[in-house]
């Protein structure tokens, strides 16, 4: 892939969305439809609203707001821009997206590009790569056979896979039982953001949809 310049990212990525609006405000594996109920309930703050609770601490440029798209966005899309940790949801109209706060992968391990969501899954179950357990194996061994879903898992209460055709890359778009990473590099590859709100971006997002993935700050001449 080429090396994108500071005025490439700008003109890619940055300018497609606007300030905030005023507003009035595989299948993969799954656990039992019997707990969703119950675990969405303990990773939602009570009298939740998406635009203002903020039990988590992250900043509040990462809380949930709706903004103007450049004009010919495709609806449905996700855009991540790794830069500033944000990622939009272009909104059926095309023109207003949905942007929350995320955080992105550590190091060399972020894999900008465009992907396709072929997958969608609540509550999913979790397994190590085998090459995240070759790299920490003191931290990910002990999960080699899965880890059930649930409130303590990576992948949280809701999962987008990524895929470049029929490929599944094992990049994900999760919730993440750490919100406060929110912002950060933090994970092994995936797209992280606060359960509360992918929970809000999940039931609009329909599968066969892309996502734009676009380089971190690291990936970015002068």
């Amino acid at each position: 892939m080429a090396k994108l310049t500071r005025r490439h990212f700008v003109v890619g990525s940055a300018m497609l969305f606007s300030a905030p609006l005023a507003t009035s405000i595989s299948a993969a594996p799954t656990s039992p439809r019997a707990m969703w109920d119950v675990w969405d309930a303990q990773v939602t703050p009570p009298g939740y609203d998406p635009s203002t609770s903020n039990p988590w601490g992250v900043h509040p440029r990462f809380l949930p707001v709706r903004v103007e798209a450049k004009a010919g966005l495709v609806p449905g899309d996700i855009h991540v821009d790794a830069v500033a940790r944000y990622l939009y949801h272009i909104e059926p109209n095309g023109s207003t997206a949905m942007r929350y706060g995320v955080a992105i992968a550590r190091g060399t391990l972020y894999e900008p590009g465009v992907y396709t969501m072929r997958r969608k899954a609540k509550w999913p179950t979790w397994r190590p790569t085998d090459d995240m357990i070759e790299r920490d194996p003191d931290l990910y061994a002990q999960h080699a056979e899965g880890m059930d879903a649930g409130p303590t898992n990576p992948l949280g209460s809701r999962a987008l896979y990524l895929y470049v055709g029929n490929r599944d890359t094992y990049l994900r778009i999760h919730g993440s039982p750490e919100p406060r990473s929110i912002g950060g590099r933090a994970s092994s590859g995936c797209v992280r953001m606060i359960m509360a709100h992918i929970n809000d971006l999940y039931p609009n997002v329909e599968t066969g949809k892309t996502a734009h993935l676009y380089p971190p700050e690291d990936a970015i001449g002068s």
